[in-house]
């Protein structure tokens, strides 16, 4: 059955959105979301450049091409982030400033909104599968019992994923509140 691997992708796409969340230390997946206006396409940052990590507390990007160092910059002071970058000519440096408690609070909020958007997909997932096994059991396919076994697996794997989310949520949280 494909509701496992969809399942499975929504739960992996809620995680890759947690990973856009900071924490107090620098980690290049903080800049996933950002894009730039390059030679007239919005590209992601990866596309055009190389980021790394020196030290806890620094994000450094290396553009392939250093005409896009303005677009760059432009584009992560433009994000949601509150970072500020630092461009030497060759290279653009973020420094990671530690996180206060509210700004930290504020972050635990996002994420907790993020795993309910998981799990409203989840529950989406749900809904289609079980109409799909309603359709069989009202076609003839399935018997009423049968009908009835299907729609508690597909309630058991779903509750399955949720408690993955919430898991995945409080271990972001706990990132999150560490200082």
């Amino acid at each position: 059955m494909d509701l496992d691997a969809s399942m499975r992708k929504s739960l992996e796409a809620t995680q890759r959105t947690f990973n856009t969340i900071r924490t107090g230390r620098a980690n290049p997946s903080l800049l996933d979301k950002i894009t730039i206006e390059y030679y007239g396409t919005e590209t992601p940052l990866r596309s055009v450049a190389s980021l790394s990590t020196p030290d806890s507390q620094t994000i450094q990007i290396q553009p392939f091409d250093t005409a896009a160092m303005a677009a760059i910059e432009k584009a992560i002071s433009m994000s949601d982030l509150g970072l500020t970058p630092n461009n030497d000519g060759r290279l653009i440096r973020i420094n990671i400033p530690p996180l206060t408690a509210e700004r930290r609070k504020e972050f635990c909020k996002l994420a907790a909104r993020y795993a309910e958007d998981g799990k409203v997909a989840l529950r989406n997932i749900r809904r289609d599968a079980i109409d799909k096994i309603k359709k069989q059991e009202k076609d003839g396919e399935l018997s009423e019992d049968q009908s009835r076994d299907e729609q508690e697996k597909v309630q058991k794997l779903t509750d399955r994923y949720i408690v993955e989310l919430e898991k995945s949520l409080a271990d972001k949280e706990a990132d999150i509140l560490k200082v």
